[in-house]
């Protein structure tokens, strides 16, 4: 149990939502969003390996569907610290009951709710606000040849974006689609 942290499941085994408790009076308010003997189990016991900040300027872009290929895959606590985001994760694990099937939170800067997303799922996020702001907490470094990807308009996954997709970046546009015999990741 933790103080500072209720933790909400999800329709996908693994994908968490933490809504953070926040503390506050005349002079502002606190928030924790990490705290390791709270949440360190989410984690499986691995620490925070590197922490990565985005700034997304246009409303309707998307970043994503990203993950990282085993042994180098990683958990991520996703965090939205300014604006109004679609974060979306995709179950990619070989024999999951939920494999192929999307989880999508509104997360916003004014809202004091964060996303665990575990191995072996893609993950990325639309804007629905201009300039947006997410903080990434990662249980592994980035490793470039570990980088893996499925197209955020791929047919087998059928996301159900908040908005009209105005921005993909090069990378992003050129992930793959998923073929009907894609069996999974093995996490």
């Amino acid at each position: 149990m933790s103080d500072r942290f209720t933790i909400l499941e999800t329709p996908l085994a693994g994908l968490k939502v933490l809504c953070r408790k926040v503390l506050a009076d005349e002079r502002g308010y606190l928030e924790r969003l990490f705290c390791e003997s709270e949440l360190g189990s989410l984690m499986a016991g691995r620490g925070i390996k590197q922490i990565n900040r985005t700034l997304t300027r246009k409303r309707g872009a998307v970043r994503g569907m990203h993950f990282q290929w085993p042994p180098f895959a990683d958990a991520k606590l996703v965090t939205c610290i300014r604006g109004r985001v679609f974060d979306v994760a995709v179950d990619l694990r070989r024999g999951s009951p939920t494999f192929l099937k999307w989880h999508a939170e509104v997360l916003t800067g004014n809202e004091p709710k964060s996303v665990f997303v575990p191995d072996g799922f893609a993950h990325g996020f639309q804007t629905m606000s201009e300039d947006c702001e997410l903080i990434y907490l990662h249980t592994a470094h980035h490793n470039a040849d570990a980088e893996g990807g499925i197209s955020a308009r791929d047919q087998l996954v059928s996301i159900n974006w908040a908005e009209s997709i105005t921005e993909l970046s090069p990378r992003d546009a050129q992930h793959s689609l998923l073929q009907r015999d894609f069996t999974g990741i093995a996490v």
